[in-house]
């Protein structure tokens, strides 16, 4: 599988989307760090905001280490903010907290999207360790008799995915809407330099959604292609 001329057909054009993806995450959160908010406040202040007035204000706000690693924890119910956006004072770091105080509100409104990626998540690391010992069998054993479960778990991988663009496309619009509703950023400029980082983070996902769609496709080409032989 991983000396396949035709699988690197596939997964050439995921690759480079992803990485275009990644290059435009960096490029405009690093302008976007650069830009303070005009009244000052931080991640953690405007997160803490909006889930004050959505009446989570039980809900904790933790720093945690690393880059861009913010997220929001259903399990925990908590927010999780990288030191730079936790403590940070600019429009890229509002932006995400905002973002991840979206999830939030998703959780309390039962967004069924949101649940539904929820419910996957066990099952969705169980393929992807699956992808993992697969391509260790196929570079032992070859690809036979290995193509069926490909696709069934990268098909699962992909159905994650999908699930996730609205869960993630939700977030940013709430954070938006929010954000100007509570006066936390102005509109203009501020505004549009919110959208932007929150669009740049997006298209990670929308990468990671394609990949996979490939790869799924990929497996499904060739299982058919066995079953005629």
């Amino acid at each position: 599988m991983i000396f396949d001329p035709y699988y690197m057909m596939f997964m050439i054009p995921g690759l480079l989307l992803g990485m275009y993806a990644q290059f435009k995450l960096s490029g405009t959160y690093n302008r976007y760090v650069r830009v303070g908010t005009g009244n000052g406040i931080s991640g953690a202040e405007a997160a803490r905001e909006i889930l004050d007035r959505a009446g989570l204000s039980a809900m904790p706000i933790n720093e945690t280490p690393g880059h861009l690693t913010d997220h929001y924890d259903p399990m925990k119910k908590a927010l999780f903010l990288s030191q730079e956006n936790y403590h940070g004072r600019s429009l890229a770091a509002v932006g995400v907290a905002a973002h991840e105080a979206g999830h939030a509100l998703q959780h309390k409104a039962a967004y069924m999207p949101l649940h539904l990626r929820m419910a996957m998540v066990p099952i969705t690391n169980i393929a992807t360790q699956a992808t993992f010992f697969m391509l260790i069998a196929a570079m032992f054993l070859g690809m036979a008799g290995l193509v069926k479960i490909a696709v069934i778990a990268y098909g699962i991988i992909f159905l994650f995915q999908l699930i996730t663009l609205p869960v993630e496309f939700d977030a940013s619009s709430r954070a938006k809407k929010q954000l100007l509703s509570l006066g936390l950023v102005r509109e203009g400029e501020e505004a549009r330099g919110v959208s932007k980082v929150l669009s740049a983070a997006a298209m990670t996902y929308v990468a990671a959604m394609v990949t996979a769609a490939l790869q799924f496709l990929y497996f499904v080409i060739r299982m058919r292609s066995s079953d005629r032989g």
